[in-house]
């Protein structure tokens, strides 16, 4: 059973949609950690109960079958820098997914043992880690001397296809 970490502060609600659709009624374990509850986790929260719930019926007592959870689980960390951070690199084991558009939490993932991909579809890991830091790093020097915009290219159709690829990906090769 895949332990997939997510950071939901950093990701969009429509990244959300592709990671749960592709884990309800699966044997992954999602933790989604942000500083608010999301209603979408929510909804699949209760959807993945239903079907696990629904695939054991006729095998159960219906007091038995009420006693099965879901395995996606939405934690929320009061509001402040870095809390769901901090509570992703604590509840994290290694040998798990993390999916994070921060760049400084990656870091402490991958040093965890954890594979880590970004919202682009991007693999971060012990050989370019450093690197993305640095980048990260000299772009806000950049930003604050004025010399370039910090917009990000937008996210298009292929852009939301390659993170849904790597997710795949990444999911197969902890499997």
């Amino acid at each position: 059973m895949a332990r997939i970490y997510v950071d939901a502060d950093s990701i969009t609600a429509r990244h959300r949609a592709i990671i749960l659709r592709r884990a309800i009624g699966k044997e992954h374990s999602l933790y989604f950690v942000a500083d608010r509850s999301l209603s979408d986790v929510e909804k699949a929260i209760a959807d993945d109960k239903s079907e696990r719930r629904r695939r054991v019926r006729d095998e159960m007592t219906r007091e038995e079958a009420r006693k099965i959870g879901s395995e996606i689980h939405m934690i929320v960390v009061q509001s402040g820098k870095d809390s769901a951070d901090d509570e992703i690199v604590r509840i994290a084991e290694p040998m798990s997914l993390a999916i994070t558009h921060d760049i400084p939490l990656s870091k402490r993932l991958i040093e965890k043992g954890l594979t880590v991909i970004d919202d682009r579809g991007g693999r971060l890991d012990s050989s370019n880690i450093d690197a993305r830091l640095s980048e990260r790093r000299n772009n806000m020097i950049f930003r604050e001397m004025g010399l370039f915009d910090s917009r990000q290219k937008r996210f298009d159709e292929r852009t939301v296809q390659e993170f849904a690829a790597a997710f795949d990906k990444a999911l197969s090769e902890l499997a």
